[in-house]
């Protein structure tokens, strides 16, 4: 690092002449303030004193390339993706560690430094030392350059993401998790060294800084609040899950005009899709179709499925159940009875045994779709209920005793 034209030992102390060029001399000047004041050396005679009293090693301070994980010829947009990683990964609001509010600041010091060339010039000739106490020059004026890290590392972080802390937003911060009542180690955030945005990528971060414009947005209109969701039941017929369908459905709803502050009443047609076998409690949502108003986030319309109740079947799931009436002689003699279906089609069941009330026949793969599956359908279920007679005249009573077992 350094020329020397002599050096000459006198008791315990070494003395040194030095020689170089305008560079050379400065690094020798800081070289020389930095040992003066860490006692190892002394000015003599227009040479310098390395005084042998005590083993020294000349430390240059942190090695701020080092704290970003960078080589020391990175360039602006290796240094930014360096930063982020690096101060995501170590965010007291995220990382635990005790140490990590401590790593945190010294992540935003060395950003500070090597994002601004005039700092980073310093730092590069003449290191932490030399950075901050005046080893360099500003100029031609011949002005020290004096440089202190003051800076709030959590302000660091917030003007990086466009204005604001990103964890204030999805997760709120250490700061703000009390107020809100939500607390972000509830969530599931992976981290994923390739993603420069670790836990935060599964929130679609990109553009400029690595944060995207409708989070942007996000943060200009942080402080409206959504409406609670409009629910509309909407009431379909077996029918219309069976084959599926669309139902046209018109909302009458207030806007913002384009002055972002006056209203307007419209009209609007929303289509809801209802797939083959959808079940009663389906929720279909559009998103943020309510009401506007500038203080307002508009609400989610939600139409909830409900099933009409229908002349044949009773609706369990996917299944239809059909109850088909019969006589106590159909019941006790056989018979055939003919059940209908969903699709218009009528099968007809035969009936040889005995069959007593409550009795259940199953016809596979007729019931309604599957909604997972719409190609495959349940059953129709086919309960028998027995009519038994008000009256039996008393000859006939006879008959049955005689005929009927007794157990």
């Amino acid at each position: 690092m350094f020329k020397c034209e002599k050096r000459q030992k006198v008791g315990n102390e070494f003395f040194i002449k030095s020689i170089g060029d305008g560079t050379a001399e400065k690094r020798r000047t800081t070289f020389f303030r930095v040992g003066i004041s860490l006692g190892i050396l002394s000015a003599h005679f227009g040479g310098t004193r390395i005084l042998d009293q005590k083993p020294h090693t000349l430390d240059m301070g942190k090695d701020y390339y080092k704290i970003l994980g960078l080589a020391s010829g990175a360039n602006e947009d290796e240094i930014k993706k360096a930063y982020r990683k690096m101060a995501l990964k170590y965010h007291p609001d995220k990382n635990k560690d005790a140490n990590a509010e401590d790593k945190f600041k010294e992540i935003a010091e060395a950003y500070d430094v090597l994002s601004d060339p005039k700092k980073r010039a310093v730092y590069d000739q003449y290191g932490e030392e030399g950075l901050k106490t005046g080893g360099g020059s500003t100029g031609n004026t011949g002005s020290s350059f004096h440089y202190t890290f003051h800076g709030d590392p959590h302000a660091t972080f917030a003007s990086f993401f466009g204005g604001s802390n990103p964890f204030d937003i999805f997760f709120g911060s250490s700061r703000s998790r009390m107020s809100n009542g939500f607390d972000h180690e509830d969530m599931d955030i992976n981290e994923d060294e390739d993603d420069l945005f670790g836990g935060f990528g599964r929130f679609g971060f990109s553009g400029v800084n690595g944060f995207h414009k409708r989070h942007q947005d996000q943060l200009h209109s942080r402080r409206k609040v959504q409406d609670p969701p409009v629910v509309h039941e909407l009431k379909v017929s077996l029918e219309e899950i069976y084959h599926g369908c669309t139902k046209r459905m018109k909302i009458t709803r207030r806007r913002l005009n384009p002055d972002g502050r006056t209203v307007r009443t419209e009209d609007k047609i929303l289509n809801v899709v209802i797939k083959k076998g959808w079940k009663e409690g389906t929720k279909i949502t559009f998103p943020k179709e309510g009401d506007a108003t500038s203080e307002n986030i508009p609400a989610d319309i939600v139409f909830l499925l409900k099933d009409k109740p229908h002349a044949l079947f009773k609706r369990d799931g996917s299944n239809i159940v059909y109850t088909a009436k019969i006589t106590l002689k159909e019941a006790l003699c056989g018979c055939t009875v003919n059940i209908p279906t969903i699709d218009g089609r009528v099968i007809p069941l035969p009936c040889s045994d005995v069959i007593k009330p409550g009795a259940v026949k199953r016809l596979r793969g007729e019931g309604l779709p599957f909604p997972k599956v719409p190609n495959q359908r349940g059953d129709l279920i086919v309960e028998f209920q027995v009519r038994f007679p008000d009256r039996i005249p008393q000859p006939t009573r006879e008959l049955l005793k005689q005929h009927l077992p007794c157990s």
